[in-house]
């Protein structure tokens, strides 16, 4: 296993369209890395919607920024760069909404972090010491998702197209295909990623 030596937490973002194999990417890292590596998701901070009914929950457009807590979610990522643990949210996708339990993460050498939005809102993209951006063609992304809000998360097919239509690919268009441009390392979602693992990090230790 890699060893990444350093006295402050590297922060390492993954971000890319939904279904581009961001996660895997992530795990496959963290498998690479130190045991002190750990992966933190931007989908547990969706914002808490327990204010208003399951019915609306299902209608809010959850691939725009605004339905993040971006204010939470930037603290945190300062908190675990500078070697704090944190409260984590975690996030339910099958009623839109929170869970009422936390979990304590953190501190770690090396945080892996990702999410489609990552880098759109600055104050978070500057925090990332690498940014990695995985680059896959959306047909795939599209299939992938379809087969996991299916399989994980309760949805019909029907639910996933019309949300895929009206917001998932618009919404990528709009503020998650330019931030490419930010990227360190452009990554391939599609076959063997060892290479690519490899290549993340050493950039890490540059």
């Amino acid at each position: 296993m890699a060893d990444i030596n350093n006295s402050a937490a590297k922060l390492v973002g993954v971000a890319g369209a939904s279904g581009s194999g961001k996660s895997h990417f992530a795990r496959l890292l963290q498998r690479t890395l130190t045991p002190s590596a750990l992966i933190l998701s931007l989908d547990d901070y969706y914002k808490d919607r327990s204010d208003i009914p399951f019915i609306e929950r299902q209608t809010i457009n959850y691939d725009h920024p605004d339905a993040l807590d971006f204010d939470l979610f930037i603290q945190h990522l300062r908190a675990l760069k500078s070697g704090c643990e944190i409260e984590q949210p975690l996030y339910d996708f099958s009623v839109h909404n929170r869970r009422d339990e936390k979990v304590k993460t953190g501190p770690a050498q090396v945080v892996i972090v990702d999410g489609i939005l990552l880098y759109a809102v600055k104050n978070c993209r500057q925090l990332f010491d690498v940014r990695v951006y995985v680059d896959t063609p959306l047909d795939i992304c599209f299939i992938r998702r379809l087969q996991r809000d299916i399989r994980e998360r309760g949805r019909s097919v029907e639910s996933v197209i019309q949300q895929y239509v009206q917001t998932v690919r618009p919404m990528f268009i709009e503020f998650v295909q330019p931030t490419l441009d930010y990227a360190d390392v452009v990554v391939s979602g599609i076959g063997d990623m060892k290479n690519d693992v490899d290549c993340v990090i050493a950039k890490m230790m540059e």
